[in-house]
């Protein structure tokens, strides 16, 4: 008797567990000892179970089992020493695990018929505690415990038992049996009227809790929802609890993956559920959230309602919570509205970007990959992406390519590769590195993904001269821009220069890097008194800063006359690297032998000024604007190529003359016989040397075999309009492939095959078309 008074004291626990009485204890609980003894060391043990050593004792020695025969006293202090025991016990799962071998439900269930409301609490703890095992669970069902508890929610005067009651109900409703039971019997009914007409908010909400578990399995789902209980939970959102609203948005959550269900929130619910967006509770608008994502998801008609709801501005302004929850959930719902473009037009409208900003810089994983999708969503339209770039999104968006968590991962690459959609944003992206980090990413086995590999191939196709020297690739839409420039091959993961880097190298024995530019470095050149009328291409001027702007106005006549060739002046020689094409009628004017002399000191001192001018723009200072080297040969090729091929009519007569022009301009025909002959890498080096700098523009190439000529080709035919792609061989080889419809079929409807592919030969017999993958484009692509 002593021992179990003073056990409730700490200090005695302390000093009872260090003499190891516990088998002592238990003893006393054999049934041949008097009822009083049994009643103390009941006691004893119920204080002492608390810690959780004093729990292992208890069960390693025996206990369990005495205590469960002595919840059938008669003695109703025994019963509460004895279930008070358990209750504690049973919180560890050794213990729990055991409980069915020992039958205990029944004696439990017994006690809830207990005139002693404190007995009857404890027995219905205990349950809750040991439902959460489904063998327990099953016992419960067999001993029609399910009834016993149905009986009392339906006692008004043991509600004070009601709130423990409906926690077993939620435990016992993970079973289809036990719901399939409950709604045979009509308890299902009671419940849900119980639920919604009780004016305790405990109640409501455990009965929210209790639709919640169940709600997770499919059958369940499909029972509650021809019960209505969708009702029961709109009902419950407008309850004065915050408990209540939250338990019942969270049902509302485990409800929608029932299609039924979730049409009948798109009439009902939804605009309940904006409303809870709005609560000062942080958990209120985290549940709210949630039941509004699961409710929109691959359903735009609920996104629609939402809309309608005016739920927009409320989800945005969640966006800024504390919980991380709460803006994961609200960015799910964006996400889904944003699928519709006039909700995303509307969503782009809140300044939804900016809203952005602070989720992707979020330390939460989930919060980071909500946010990242929703900019995947919004960020479709160009004005958005300007909004993302302007509000600084971007820097943000590109640390999470390196992210450990592979979802945030796949997620950004998916909004990096739809924010590359304009050159404007792309070319920001790969400023801040985006093409680096990708590049890294898809090196790495266990981190690429899909959508990695996708959005490092759309910036690529914003930063050609990376893309072919990486894959060797061009296709047709890969439009060739001023500024290009063919490196040569790299391996993936070494870093191409800048050509600013490339042009401020001196002269070496690597490969000449080839450059594609038709824009002037210097002021606007007027064009010829023949070709008034006429654009010729390159008499933009980039900048009226430029660094090389002239202020003689000779010297800028003599730059001009060098860079179009004047149909005034004698043709130049070839070593000059100059156009000849507009310059056929000088050989017919007369001039005296004088004239023709000062002419030539003329165009020599030409020659000095353009090799000045590219060894100023290679070697620019760093307190002048830099621009890349001129090459007015280009422009006069992209002149000529206008004036000439444009006209034609007929593709393939376009593909053919370009291809006899461009093999015209680099060296003409060459026989296969001769090709070890032709001495392209003299003329190559001499070029080289007179630009002092490994960069050569593509105009200036006089001797080109394969690649020069290739990349020519694909220069000029981008800027006509003729779709062709460029691929880099082996051993200097490269060639363009165009697609033609096979012209037999011409005026034929219906379906048509796909067009064939060709190689354009501009080497052996220009202009000739080689089908691809025949001998003969065997033996023009490979050694």
């Amino acid at each position: 008797m002593i021992f179990g008074i003073l056990s409730s004291n700490n200090d005695v626990k302390k000093l009872l567990r260090e003499l190891d009485v516990m088998n002592s204890v238990i003893a006393l609980l054999a049934p041949e000892e008097e009822v009083v003894i049994h009643e103390f060391a009941s006691l004893c043990l119920a204080n002492m179970s608390v810690e959780y050593t004093s729990k292992v004792q208890i069960f390693e020695h025996g206990g369990l089992e005495p205590l469960i025969r002595l919840l059938s006293s008669p003695d109703p202090d025994m019963k509460k020493n004895s279930i008070e025991c358990i209750y504690n016990l049973v919180q560890d799962f050794q213990c729990r695990a055991t409980f069915p071998e020992l039958n205990a439900i029944p004696s439990i269930l017994e006690l809830l018929k207990s005139e002693y409301p404190v007995i009857q609490l404890l027995a219905l703890k205990t349950l809750g505690i040991i439902t959460n095992d489904k063998e327990s669970r099953a016992m419960l069902r067999d001993n029609q415990g399910i009834d016993h508890l149905i009986k009392i929610l339906e006692t008004k005067e043991l509600n004070d038992l009601h709130i423990e009651v409906l926690s077993v109900v939620a435990n016992c409703l993970e079973d289809m049996d036990t719901v399939v039971l409950i709604q045979q019997t009509g308890g299902l009914k009671k419940l849900l009227t119980f639920a919604e007409n009780s004016t305790i908010p405990d109640i409501q909400k455990n009965a929210a809790k209790a639709i919640t578990v169940a709600a997770y399995n499919p059958e369940n789902r499909k029972l509650f929802h021809e019960q209505e209980v969708e009702k029961c939970l709109v009902a419950l959102l407008s309850s004065e609890s915050d408990g209540t609203k939250i338990a019942a948005s969270q049902a509302i959550s485990a409800m929608c993956e029932n299609s039924g269900s979730k049409d009948f929130f798109n009439h009902q619910g939804i605009p309940q559920l904006i409303q809870l967006l709005k609560s000062d509770n942080e958990e209120v608008r985290e549940a709210a959230a949630l039941a509004l994502a699961n409710l929109t998801t691959c359903n735009p008609a609920n996104a629609n309602a939402a809309a309608e709801a005016d739920g927009i501005d409320p989800l945005i302004s969640i966006l800024s919570s504390k919980r991380d929850g709460a803006i994961a959930n609200a960015a799910t719902v964006l996400t889904n509205m944003a699928m519709q473009e006039a909700l995303r037009v509307n969503i782009q409208n809140h300044d939804v970007m900016r809203a952005l900003i602070s989720p992707l810089r979020s330390t939460n994983t989930g919060v980071q990959s909500k946010a990242v999708l929703t900019i995947a969503a919004t960020a479709c339209d160009a004005e958005a992406r300007t909004e993302l770039r302007n509000a600084g999104g971007l820097e943000p968006l590109i640390e999470l390519l390196h992210s450990k968590d592979d979802e945030v991962r796949r997620n950004a690459s998916w909004a990096v590769m739809v924010c590359a959609s304009d050159e404007l944003t792309a070319t920001e992206l790969c400023k801040f590195g985006a093409l680096d980090i990708l590049e890294e990413v898809n090196l790495s086995v266990s981190r690429k993904n899909k959508f990695s590999e996708a959005a490092y191939n759309k910036l690529l196709n914003n930063h050609l001269p990376l893309k072919y020297s990486q894959t060797g690739y061009l296709s047709s839409s890969n439009i060739i821009s001023d500024g290009f420039y063919d490196y040569g091959r790299i391996n993936p993961g070494t870093k191409l220069l800048p050509l600013k880097d490339l042009c401020l190298q001196e002269p070496s024995d690597l490969r000449a890097v080839l450059l594609v530019n038709s824009k002037s470095s210097d002021v606007s050149p007027l064009p010829s008194t023949e070709d008034k009328s006429s654009d010729v291409g390159c008499g933009r001027s980039i900048s009226s800063s430029s660094s090389l702007r002239r202020t003689s106005k000779e010297k800028t006549s003599y730059h001009f006359s060098a860079g179009f060739g004047s149909p005034t002046e004698e043709k130049s020689e070839p070593s000059s690297g100059r156009n000849t094409a507009l310059s056929k009628s000088a050989t017919k004017e007369k001039g005296s032998r004088k004239v023709r002399g000062k002419k030539e000191e003329e165009k020599v001192k030409e020659e000095e000024e353009v090799t000045t001018v590219s060894k100023n723009i290679g070697e620019g200072s760093p307190d002048k604007e830099w621009y890349p080297p001129a090459d007015p040969d280009f422009c006069v090729y992209e002149y000529e190529v206008t004036k000439s091929i444009l006209p034609i009519t007929n593709i393939k007569e376009q593909i053919e003359a370009l291809a006899e022009y461009v093999a015209e301009k680099m060296g003409g025909t060459i026989p296969k016989e001769k090709l070890q002959d032709f001495s392209w890498e003299l003329h190559i080096s001499e070029l080289k040397f007179q630009l002092k700098s490994n960069v050569v523009p593509i105009g200036q190439i006089k001797k080109g075999i394969f690649y020069h000529r290739a990349l020519l080709f694909k220069a000029l035919a981008d800027k006509v309009g003729i779709g062709c792609s460029l691929v880099r061989g082996e051993y200097g080889r490269a060639w363009n492939e165009v697609k033609l419809m096979n012209e037999s079929l011409k005026g034929v409807t219906g379906g048509l095959p796909p067009p064939e592919v060709y190689i354009v030969d501009l080497m052996f017999q220009p202009g000739r078309l080689i089908k691809l993958r025949s001998r003969e484009a065997d033996l023009y692509r490979f050694l």
